[in-house]
């Protein structure tokens, strides 16, 4: 039978202190025989927009050979 977990004030502002200002991620807490022995914080950074230019395709010597050919040879 599980035990009950112990979880204390130390613990308590543990928690909160890795979950505070995350905007996006995750915290895992990692109990052993009831007792917290771990705190785990993955942060994850998004972004609106693209950060690189996407590739230019229009220099592509054999983008205009075979125009009607649904497939084409890749060299």
């Amino acid at each position: 039978m599980a035990k009950p977990l112990e979880l204390d004030e130390t613990w308590i502002g543990r928690i909160v202190e890795q979950a505070s200002g995350l905007q996006y991620g995750s915290v895992i807490i990692t109990v052993h025989d009831g007792r917290i022995v771990q705190i785990d914080r993955t942060e994850r950074t998004r972004y609106d927009q693209p950060s690189a230019k996407q590739p230019n395709h229009n220099n592509n010597p054999d983008k205009n050979q075979g125009k009607n050919d649904s497939l084409r040879a890749v060299q």
